[in-house]
């Protein structure tokens, strides 16, 4: 059984504090994050974080872009600045990779594609903000290239509430198993040998 978790990553996702400050005014909402990060951990999942951060002068970024034009106008999310940054809740250790995207899913211009290719990892746990964002667009993208899928349906956060529900209830559950991070965790401690 061992063998079979070390395919697994957990995918900590935009959890960066320019984002973290707009969707959890309270710390108690990142609990579950935490406590997800800390199991993965424990069982030696490797947990990859994802942030989006550009480059000086935005040259990533096309105007065409709906979402992200705004973005280099605005400023405040290139690579170097607080906004880009793992935010604390979560802060990753050395060894844990940093990966840096420039759209909303997580393999949009990043180097995760060859992270889990190179650890053989075929199956991805997601959690992350938003989920009608970067969990959305990463889940479409990792079912469509055949990778086995869990979220953690409280450790993903959206502005909307309602279509949070409508995702985990009615979308999600097509293309992968969507648990509570106790759920999960309880899957867990019946695995191990």
């Amino acid at each position: 059984m061992q063998n079979h978790h070390n395919k697994t990553a957990l995918l900590v996702m935009d959890m960066q504090n320019g984002i973290v400050s707009r969707f959890a005014e309270n710390g108690e909402v990142l609990l579950t994050f935490q406590k997800a990060v800390e199991a993965a951990r424990r069982h030696s999942f490797p947990v990859i974080f994802v942030r989006v951060a550009f480059s000086e002068g935005y040259p990533e970024i096309n105007p065409q872009n709906k979402a992200f034009s705004a973005i280099s106008k605005s400023s405040g999310m290139t690579a170097s600045e607080i906004a880009t940054q793992i935010h604390e809740s979560v802060q990753p250790k050395t060894d844990e990779p940093i990966v840096t995207k420039f759209r909303v899913s997580a393999f949009a211009g990043s180097n995760l594609e060859i992270i889990l290719r190179s650890r053989q990892i075929d199956t991805l746990i997601l959690s992350g903000i938003a989920t009608s964002g970067v969990v959305l667009s990463t889940l479409r993208e990792a079912a469509d290239n055949d990778y086995g899928l869990i979220v953690l349906s409280d450790a993903c956060l959206d502005a909307d509430p309602e279509v949070h529900r409508v995702l985990m209830e009615k979308v999600f559950p097509r293309q992968a198993d969507v648990l509570t991070v106790d759920k999960w965790m309880a899957t867990l401690t019946v695995a191990k040998p």
